[in-house]
This record gives structure tokens, sequence and C-alpha cells, in this order.
């Protein structure tokens, strides 16, 4: 039987195409939703560019029917436009004049009209999806694309091995994936997927063990990348640390993921791997850095200077990363801003920071770029990242899912944790979940503690 669903604006706002998403029942947009987006349709952000792409997706649907009585959508389904003029009445405390109630009126409408058919609100919001349920109203979550961070891929297999196969792989520096690792542990009624680390330990000497990356190409397990001398200085302190490094330095992977809390080396390691591909090996033109422009709790307003000078406190992570991998401790450097060994890269052409505002439209060829803080991105907006990459470019998203500040998304919809979940077992990406924080004891204790 065919159900009926009524989308809230915020769905709109997080997916301008939600309403062709719903297979072929039948999608109701409330007027109220429509006055909404009005008000969004000159905004330059997201939410700005989302909305006039649905509007103009609605004014396309409009010239193949009557929106009020409903149109029929490419998947089958049937959009209507509704306006409630009577009917329903809400409860005295839901005032009539708030569009939340007034959306919520439609979707009571919608239960009347059509009794014997199920009737979904569709919300993003926690409190709306809340009243819905004091009215009796079916609520749900828009969730095309949830992945719970407990669930999510972490990119590396634990598996205990019998020790010839440990020395095995340290002789032929190569493991073949076959019957000897099919009944091993996490490996039970699963394969390895593209390029996914694994920790070989062996059964009876846990502290005889290898590491390695799983080739589907070779379908073998083969060692991971080890600089003698670290990249600009640093070397990994942990397996996480190590894994991250082969799959940054990897010219076959053209896609990584980093997810971690703070202080786990996420940034400092893609940066260090940018660099060294950059200005060491010339492999890619430049490096790009970039980060979305979210502050923590209220923002400060308008920030006086040119566009470099009021990019300078929401890319100051960034510079203090680059900074601190020139040996840079501070004395003879300004307070805020690039050191000097980060405008001598810029100048020389071969760093590039800016914000994700002004990615949209470009292509991006020969380049090693860098998304940080990514949770804070749109699966949408990581889309239109992903694919500004050109020809021989590298992108590296990192962040932590638990510090989010963009209210549409959280830490199970966010565009980071839909990229991975999205291109988990594919030949040209890998992803490392980092969990061992490794900026300082305090960092690690109050990651964990608060």
């Amino acid at each position: 039987m065919k159900k009926v669903f009524v989308l809230d604006t915020n769905v709109i706002l997080f997916d301008p195409q939600a309403f062709l998403k719903f297979s072929s029942h039948e999608i109701v947009i409330p007027i109220a939703v429509v006055e909404e987006i009005d008000h969004f349709k000159r905004d330059m952000s997201e939410n700005g560019r989302h909305a006039r792409q649905f509007s103009r997706l609605i004014d396309e649907l409009r010239e193949e029917g009557d929106l009020s009585t409903g149109v029929k959508l490419p998947n089958g389904g049937l959009l209507r436009v509704m306006l409630v003029t009577a009917g329903p009445q809400l409860p005295a405390d839901f005032q009539p004049d708030k569009p939340d109630n007034r959306i919520l009126a439609v979707a009571m409408a919608c239960e009347r009209e059509k009794p014997k058919r199920s009737v979904t609100f569709v919300t993003k919001d926690i409190n709306l999806r809340i009243k819905a349920d004091a009215l009796g109203i079916k609520a749900e979550d828009y969730e095309s694309s949830r992945v719970e961070p407990d669930e999510l891929y972490s990119g590396i297999l634990n598996l205990t091995v019998d020790s010839h196969l440990v020395d095995e792989f340290h002789a032929k520096k190569k493991l073949a994936n076959d019957e000897r690792l099919k009944n091993k542990n996490e490996l039970v009624g699963r394969n390895l997927k593209a390029n996914e680390y694994v920790i070989l330990k062996d059964i009876a000497n846990p502290s005889h063990s290898a590491l390695g990356r799983f080739s589907r190409e070779l379908d073998a397990i083969v060692p991971i990348y080890k600089p003698a001398e670290g990249l600009w200085g640093i070397f990994p302190k942990n397996s996480e640390q190590s894994f991250a490094m082969d799959a940054l330095m990897n010219d076959d992977i053209k896609l990584v993921s980093l997810v971690g809390k703070a202080g786990t080396g996420k940034t400092l390691l893609a940066i260090a791997a940018g660099l060294a591909k950059t200005v060491d090996e010339g492999v890619y033109h430049r490096l790009l850095v970039s980060r979305p422009v979210f502050p923590l709790g209220k923002d400060i307003g308008f920030l006086p200077g040119d566009i470099k000078e009021k990019l300078n406190p929401w890319m100051q992570p960034i510079y203090d990363n680059i900074d601190f991998l020139f040996g840079a401790t501070g004395a003879g450097q300004p307070e805020r801003g690039a050191g000097r060994g980060t405008q001598e890269l810029m100048s020389q052409g071969m760093l590039q920071i800016e914000p994700l505002t002004y990615i949209r439209g470009r292509t991006i060829p020969q380049q090693y770029l860098i998304v940080d803080e990514a949770q804070n991105l749109t699966p949408h907006e990581i889309k239109t990242i992903v694919t500004r990459a050109g020809d021989g470019t590298k992108i590296v998203v990192t962040g932590d899912s638990f510090q989010i500040d963009n209210p549409y998304v959280d830490s199970a919809n966010n565009g980071l944790v839909y990229v991975v979940e999205r291109l988990k077992d594919e030949m040209l990406t890998a992803h490392i979940t980092l969990s061992k924080g490794e900026r300082s004891k305090l960092a690690e204790l109050t990651s964990n503690l608060l």
C-alpha cells in the first residue's frame, strides 16, 4: 500500500531532492514549507543554494500538472503542495500562526483525508518530532544516509594467526588471502575490503606481529609504507597512525578518510604527507587545505580587514600545524596568522589555504586536497567537494563526528560518515579510524572523560 510522507522545511534544506527519495509513495509539501524556503532563496550559503534548487525542481513539475491535486514524479510517486484552510484544529497550546504548527496541521489533515493510509511526518527537528508524537502523528527523521558512530567501518582488522603466517609475511612481503585466513576471528562470514588495514598477531605470542594492507589487485596482504626518516620529522606513534601514513602516501589511493577524536593526529599527519608529496616528491603541484567556516560557541560577528585577515582566525589551526612541521617554537612568529614557513610556501604557490565557500564550480587537477573538519559538512556538500577532483588529484577528509557545529547534521548523518560508508570497499579509497590520542596526556584524559 502506498504511504503519505509530509516533509518539513529542514529536510528540503538538507537535501533539495528529498521528495524524490521515497520510492512510489505520495509526498506532501505544506505551503508553509514553501513560504519558509522562500526566505532562504537569496542566501549565498548552502541553505540558499538548496532552496533555489528545490524551487527550480518544483517549478519544472508545476508545468506537468496541478500541484494542489498532485503531479506524478519520475519514480512513480505523487507530489502535492498542500494548503489547509479548514479542517483539523490544533490544540490551544499550539499557536496557529507559527510555521511549525501550520506544517503539523497539514500532517493532521492528511491523516483525516486518508485514514486508511499510513501518514508519516518527516523532519530533522527533534522538538517537532516530539510535538508530532503528542498529536498522535507518526514522525521520523530523514535518514537517507544515517550511520551510527559505533557502527562505522573502522578500516582496521585484527587477525590472530598461526606463527608461521606472520613469519611468511615478513619473509615474502606478502600473505595470500586464502583459506588460512578465512576462518580467523573477525573474518568469519565476511571478506577483506579493498585497502583494509590488518594487524597480524601470533596466536602463541601476541608481541610477534605485523602490519599490512589488503591489496585487492594482488588478493593478498602487503606491507605498509614506513618512511625511515618520517614525514617532515613526524613519526607514527601507534599502529593507527602507521596505517594513516601508508594511505596518505599511497598514490594509488585517491581518497583517504581519517576519523578520530581530538589529538589523534589526523590533521597533522595529513598536512605532513601533503607537504612530502608536494614539496619533497613533486607528485602534486600544490597542497590545498580547506575547512568549513563554523564557529565554536557564539560567533564574534563580522571581522575587520581584507579576506586574508578575515580568514586568519578560521584557518589558524592549519597554520599552527604547518608551522609546527617547520619547527616553529613561537619565537619571532606573529601571534596570529601564518608563520614564516607557511608564508614562504604560499608565496611559492605550493600551498593554498582557503575556506570551502569558494570551492563550488572549480576543477582541481594535480593537487593534494585536505578537507579538515569534514564532520560539519552535509552528504550533499561532501559530494560537491569530492567531485571537484581533477586528473591526478588526491583528497583527504578528516574530522571527529562528536564535534559538530553545523545544526543540520549530527554524528550519524554528516558528510564524513557518509563518504566512509559509501566508499568503504572501493579500490581508490581507504579509511582509518584513529582512537588513541597522542597530543598530550591531558588531552587524552579530557577527551575520554569529559
